[in-house]
């Protein structure tokens, strides 16, 4: 799995509102699972020293009620989210936005969620690492705007790459790094932008967008400042909750059978 959209990036956990019923909280399974924080680093450890992509995913997964965080920064992660009853492929379409959207669409987006320009640029940051498909960059090697010419924003010899990778007809599922480290979680992500060298559209228009920009080129200098918006970020958007009935699965796959009660006695 690669991020292809800023900080809902991807997938967003902007799923969720402010509204939260159980106050998420660091050790939250200290007395009833005292192991799980442990399990769950050691087995995404392991994976990210056996693929290093899956790092990309990992940052995914704050998004997606996970307790690991990995690459760059650290920070203490809260924990006691429930795992939703239900699940919404619409309300998943209606919150992402396209490889399309510019940086208007995602200031608008993010700030009905109380998390403000500079935090949506900090998690953009998390495209520092991992890949995403040329699907999400033929129009604007090819078409953007609909003028059947290229992104002039793009900068020529990355252009003239990015053809190379995706030609005209060619296979719209291969992948190209998100920036020049797509292994490493750095501030890279954001000096390719002010290079005119982001893969994708929502990414480059941060910083040709007055509001994002100033932040962009701040995180393109100073990497430390990156890393505490990037956390600050993060732990903003891990607090959102929707308030919603929920439940700690069994089987993390599925909704339980049972009442929970009833799966904590038995």
């Amino acid at each position: 799995m690669s991020p292809r959209l800023p900080a809902f990036l991807l997938l967003v956990s902007i799923a969720f509102t402010s509204a939260s019923a159980v106050p998420l909280q660091p050790g939250f399974y200290a007395e009833t699972c005292p192991e799980a924080e442990f399990i769950v680093k050691d087995v995404m450890r392991r994976n990210m020293i056996r693929e290093p992509r899956s790092a990309a995913s990992v940052m995914r997964f704050q998004f997606h009620d996970c307790f690991v965080n990995s690459g760059g920064p650290d920070w203490e992660v809260k924990l006691g989210r429930e795992d939703s009853l239900t699940a919404s492929q619409e309300d998943a379409n209606n919150i992402m936005p396209s490889p399309r959207a510019n940086a208007s669409l995602l200031m608008d987006l993010f700030e009905r969620y109380n998390l403000s320009v500079k935090d949506m640029v900090a998690l953009s940051g998390s495209h520092s690492i991992g890949q995403a498909r040329c699907f999400s960059i033929v129009f604007r090697l090819y078409n953007q705007s609909g003028s059947g010419k290229p992104d002039p924003t793009i900068e020529p010899r990355y252009r003239e790459k990015l053809n190379r990778l995706c030609p005209l007809g060619g296979d719209e599922n291969v992948t190209g790094d998100l920036d020049a480290t797509p292994t490493m979680f750095d501030n890279r992500y954001f000096k390719d932008l002010v290079a005119g060298r982001g893969f994708l559209n929502s990414d480059q228009t941060l910083y040709t967008f007055p509001e994002t920009r100033k932040y962009v080129a701040l995180f393109s200098q100073d990497q430390r400042t990156f890393f505490n918006a990037f956390v600050e970020g993060m732990i903003k958007m891990g607090d959102l909750q929707s308030g919603r009935p929920g439940e700690i699965r069994s089987n993390c796959r599925m909704v339980n059978s049972r009442p929970v009660n009833a799966l904590l006695e038995s």
